[in-house]
């Protein structure tokens, strides 16, 4: 996929990755509430999705139903490397530092991070 997928395909795409294969409408009743989506509105993601070849869909009947093409975990690992790229320089450190130093990180999350570094280290 070489596109990118915006906020509100990333909507749909969540609701994609947990349930599929779902009918538009389907996807429209599992978009959160507060976004207050039409079914055309989903219509029009679903094929924006769609040309961008991150879903694929069936024929069932007269509707046609919508499953995923690429992972979430890879997707996020895209997204990922694409944010510390552009804003860190490829680096993770910065990141982390760039954190910790506007106090975003918890204890739990240093407690987590540390459990990763040493599981890498092992």
């Amino acid at each position: 996929m070489a596109e990118r997928i915006s906020e509100a395909e990333h909507a749909v795409m969540e609701v994609l990755w947990d349930e599929s294969p779902l009918t538009a409408q389907e996807v429209a009743e599992r978009i959160a509430p507060e976004r207050d989506w039409s079914a055309n509105t989903v219509k029009t993601l679903l094929g924006r999705l769609m040309a961008k070849q991150a879903i694929g869909a069936e024929e069932d009947g007269r509707r046609y139903r919508y499953r995923p093409l690429i992972a979430r975990e890879g997707y996020v690992v895209g997204e990922s490397r694409r944010l510390i790229d552009r804003l860190f320089g490829g680096r993770l450190a910065p990141l982390v530092a760039h954190l910790a130093e506007r106090d975003e990180l918890s204890a739990d999350d240093i407690a987590e991070i540390e459990t990763l570094l040493k599981e890498l280290k092992q």
